[in-house]
């Protein structure tokens, strides 16, 4: 069975919506959705290939048809993993997820300066949390932090290269201008953003 969804025109997170129910209720083989905007292109290609896609994208006409193919070779490993006795402390951070939202490029209000500062020490001592810090979503001037020039681009990237799902708003960035300035991180959708806090365990907002 092959979909094609017509989302031109549509805002986030209409287009992820659509394909998400086109999946479920129809599980094709094959799925192509045209979006005009490069947020939308991201946020299609990512569920997509969370659902076991391959994706592919072709842009014409500033209109981009995303493609997925459903890969029925990827199945499940049936082999057994090897258990290792884990530690109380560790069996007891087993599932918990520390969510943080971001949505500003300062911290506190009052003086930005001050707020910019505080920002990156926040950033900065986040690791302290440990394995339990699981994800950090940026929205609104919050993903400026995420960009080119940001003091604090190289703490984010840190974050992420331990293993910190970090998820930045693709709306957002459009409208700052901001979409081809993004550094790190994946382009994110509100339907994410939902589903990020309702799996978390802990919300910190700062």
């Amino acid at each position: 069975m092959s979909v094609k969804i017509d989302c031109k025109g549509l805002p986030c997170p209409q287009p992820v919506l659509k394909c998400k129910n086109a999946i479920e209720s129809e599980n094709p083989a094959k799925i192509k959705i045209t979006v005009d905007n490069e947020a939308a292109k991201e946020n299609v290609s990512r569920f997509m290939a969370t659902k076991g896609y391959e994706v592919s994208v072709k842009e014409k006409d500033n209109l981009f048809v995303v493609k997925g193919k459903k890969n029925i070779s990827a199945e499940p490993s049936a082999e057994c993993e090897v258990c290792e006795v884990m530690s109380a402390e560790e069996l007891s951070n087993v599932g918990s997820k520390t969510l943080v939202f971001l949505n500003s490029d300062v911290l506190g209000s009052g003086d930005d300066k001050l707020g910019a500062g505080l920002m990156f020490n926040f950033l900065s001592t986040l690791p302290e949390l440990g394995d339990s810090l699981w994800r950090i979503i940026m929205v609104n001037g919050a993903v400026k932090l995420a960009t080119e020039g940001s003091k604090c681009l190289e703490k984010l990237q840190d974050l992420e290269k331990a293993g910190v799902s970090i998820l930045v708003c693709g709306t957002c960035l459009d409208h700052f201008d901001l979409l081809d300035k993004k550094k790190v991180g994946e382009t994110t959708n509100m339907l994410d953003v939902v589903t990020s806090m309702q799996l978390a365990s802990k919300v910190i907002k700062a």
